[in-house]
């Protein structure tokens, strides 16, 4: 962005304290150059140069705290911190001093400010001078000692309003250096705005709730489908003094515009009621449901009367969609589908309407492709950052973050000096205090540039802040509670406010995409994956009695697999795409044909047997299990075709055994394959290939079976005659003395049947 005082149309004016302070140099001057003739002056000029203070870092000067961080008149500044020796000698007759001044006029200057290290006689400003100091006799080395300073704002001889550099000092003596000099110093900024501002700043502070992916796509048998989690790390996020925590405590007090990611909601509502997680192989149950309710109506209440934007479920990576996904096959239609399940999922939980027209890429970095597929899914706002969409017009003031970059669709262009205060690690109280006493400057530096024009100013941090990022976020807003130089204003609102006729409205091109945020996008292969999964997840569905059971859980986990979270962490995304394929697959294969082994037929008709068994929980329908005969010439089947199919329709836990029939024209052997096919010709599962034997029964062997058949008849003829003859010479039965014996057999005079055997007959082994 442009900055007023560096460019044009602003004349800083030194503060008055700043001119009497440096007066009495600027008329001995003059005199000294007087004094000192001839071959003097440089001797003297290096006499001056050789007792210039040296070794300002030999003492660490820690700020951690300042209070109030943007004074008011009447105000006490207490400013407070550790002194930590790092040389290897003592200081002696250590004094803490408070510095104030010069007014800086512009956001750059401020930058330099920041960046500024060690003490420079001249540039930096006298200590305030009376009894605001703190003293030590003896620092010894290595050693850490605490401080704390106070000064009522009167003794700062502040003048107009605007931001002043703030450095507090250790100056002292070493065994070296005898003299005092300057061994430490830090710098902040001191901002000073004691009325309401003639035109304040609207501000719009984006409050993201997101996380990474938690749950996958496995769910219970029963009937609620109870979520399983791949582990339990949202449970300590949420719990107390946890990082979402922390973000629902803090902004509940804050005029922010809650960014949401759905599934964040989605996941926390699930472990609300019954969730499982995954231990190893295989999956306990979770134990934070009392966790989960109470930040759930913790955050109810937060955004009961705030703006909430919905970002499209499981926040999806849009720069890695437009630049390695788009070109794959049913990419952009799971942006539609995230985008369209946002609202109703917020809705749902939240008891609030929130607005799911605005798209946010990763660090508000865009190019013409991100902004198409930003637009895609039906958002009009695209919320960009400065340091990508950046000003060409050489203006003196930041102008309004919305801007129309054609299509009907506007850039929400978020300052990126702000945005990015508070991206560095906030645990160390001193880097807090720096971070917020900088954002306020920049701000208030922000609107003195232009006090005519009224302008809206849009601050997107990082995605998901630490707890200590969240605190000093919060500490920076709510010192601007009494909207002396800012005031705020929601996204919607800041997404309508009248744009800068002048500012930029060019996309920059797609070359200009930063390297290192397109190293850490999503590969090809991730969306290839996400398409093949796609695919396997269609055509389970249609065979299904019960599809959302299937459809719901693996069209959320295929919208993880896309989630902007997995940037930086491309093993934990490959494994999370393999998680939900496999776990796919493996109730696909639930769905199968059970083995065979080789048919023999005896005769020339039979029927065969193939089961099918369903192991899921539900039941499946709309399949067809098709039979063909790789030899129709020697086996056909269905009256005579070489292929024969059957609807197929299982209850849930059940199998089912299809017959076929099957006539025979010759013997030998003849491969058979069986496979499940979808309604629409879609093969299902693994095809499976068994062989029917076929061996006929000739008329030749049906003769010889027939012949011996007759001689067995003949026998019997023969011997009954022979007895009856016998008992007819004998009538009385007893002339003989030879009785009958009970174990002779009584003659079976039934002839067996002749004719060959029946048909179907078939052994399955």
């Amino acid at each position: 962005m442009a900055e007023a005082a560096d460019i044009q149309g602003i004349s800083p004016s030194p503060a008055r304290r700043w001119l009497r302070r440096t007066a009495s140099l600027v008329v001995a001057a003059p005199l000294v150059a007087a004094l000192l003739a001839g071959t003097a002056a440089p001797t003297a000029q290096a006499d001056v140069a050789s007792k210039a203070p040296t070794g300002s870092s030999t003492v660490d000067v820690s700020l951690d705290t300042l209070a109030p961080s943007a004074p008011v008149k009447g105000d006490t500044l207490t400013v407070s911190g550790t002194l930590t020796n790092r040389s290897k000698e003592s200081v002696t007759d250590a004094r803490v001093d408070l510095r104030v001044g010069p007014r800086l006029y512009s956001r750059t200057s401020i930058d330099d400010a920041a960046e500024r290290t060690g003490y420079v006689p001249g540039s930096d400003p006298a200590p305030i001078s009376g009894k605001y100091t703190v003293e030590f006799a003896k620092l010894p080395s290595g050693i850490s000692q605490d401080f704390t300073l106070s000064v009522p704002v009167d003794k700062l001889e502040l003048d107009d309003a605007g931001v002043y550099q703030l450095g507090v000092s250790l100056s002292g003596r070493t065994a070296r250096t005898q003299d005092e000099q300057v061994l430490g110093i830090q710098r902040t900024f001191l901002p000073w705005q004691t009325e309401e501002s003639d035109s304040r700043t609207q501000v719009t502070y984006l409050w993201p709730l997101i996380t990474s992916a938690h749950v996958t796509a496995e769910t219970g048998s029963d009937e609620q489908q109870t979520p399983v989690f791949a582990d339990d790390n949202l449970a300590a996020e949420i719990a107390p003094g946890g990082r979402l925590d922390q973000m629902v405590s803090l902004g509940s007090q804050l005029p922010v515009t809650w960014v949401i990611d759905p599934d964040l909601l989605a996941g926390v509502d699930a472990m609300a009621r019954n969730y499982r997680v995954k231990v190893d192989d295989t999956t306990v149950p979770g134990k934070n449901q009392a966790v989960a309710k109470r930040w759930l109506s913790s955050l109810e209440k937060a955004v009961a009367d705030s703006k909430v934007v919905a970002l499209p479920f499981a926040d999806p990576d849009l720069a890695s969609i437009a630049h390695r996904g788009k070109n794959v096959s049913g990419t952009l239609s799971h942006l539609q589908t995230a985008t369209e399940v946002a609202g109703t999922t917020v809705e749902t939980i939240l008891h609030v309407k929130p607005s799911t027209d605005f798209a946010w890429p990763v660090d508000g970095a865009i190019d013409p492709s991100i902004v198409d597929v930003a637009t895609s899914a039906g958002a009009h706002n695209v919320i960009a950052r400065s340091d990508s969409l950046q000003e060409t017009g050489r203006l003196p003031y930041t102008p309004t973050a919305a801007r129309p970059i054609g299509g009907g669709t506007n850039a929400i262009v978020a300052d990126s000096r702000l945005s990015k205060a508070f991206e560095g690690d906030m645990s160390r109280a001193e880097d807090s205090t720096l971070a917020v006493q900088k954002f306020l400057a920049t701000t208030l530096a922000l609107t003195e540039q232009d006090t005519d024009t009224k302008r809206s100013i849009v601050v997107a941090p990082q995605r998901m802040p630490t707890a200590a990022q969240a605190q000093s976020m919060a500490r920076a807003l709510h010192a601007l509670d009494d909207e002396r130089w800012t005031q705020p204003l929601d996204l919607v609102g800041a997404a309508e406010a009248e744009p800068d006729a002048q500012a930029t409205t060019r996309v920059p091109g797609t070359s200009q995409y930063p390297k290192r945020l397109r190293s850490q996008e999503l590969p090809t292969q991730a969306f290839q994956d996400i398409k093949s999964t796609q695919v396997s997840l269609g055509s389970f569905q249609v065979i299904l009695t019960q599809p959302e059971r299937v459809v719901t859980p693996f069209g959320n986990a295929i919208n993880r697999a896309m989630s902007t979270s997995w940037r930086g962490k491309p093993l934990e995304a490959q494994q999370y795409r393999d998680s939900v394929r496999t776990y796919l697959q493996g109730l696909i294969n639930e769905v199968q044909l059970i083995s065979k082994s080789d048919v023999t037929l005896s005769g020339r008709s039979a029927t065969i047997p193939v089961t099918v068994q369903n192991s899921l929980l539900q039941g499946v329908d709309h399949l067809v299990l098709r039979l063909k005969s790789e030899n129709p010439t020697r086996l056909k089947l269905n009256n005579g075709d070489a292929v024969a199919e059957k609807p197929i329709r299982i209850a849930g836990g059940h199998s089912q055994s299809v017959k076929f029939d099957a006539a025979a024209n010759a013997n030998g052997q003849v491969q058979v394959v069986a496979q499940l096919y979808t309604e629409d010709n879609m093969p299902y599962g693994e095809e499976m290939t068994f062989t029917v034997k076929v061996s006929e029964v000739t008329p030749t062997v049906l003769l010889v079976i027939a012949g011996g058949l007759l001689l067995l008849v003949l026998a019997g003829i023969r011997m009954y005659t022979h007895r009856k003859r016998a008992n007819a010479s004998d009538p009385a039965g007893d002339d003989c003395g030879e009785p009958e014996q009970p174990s002779d057999p009584t003659p079976d005079t039934g002839p067996e049947s002749g004719g060959p055997s029946g048909t179907g007959e078939k052994v399955d082994r």
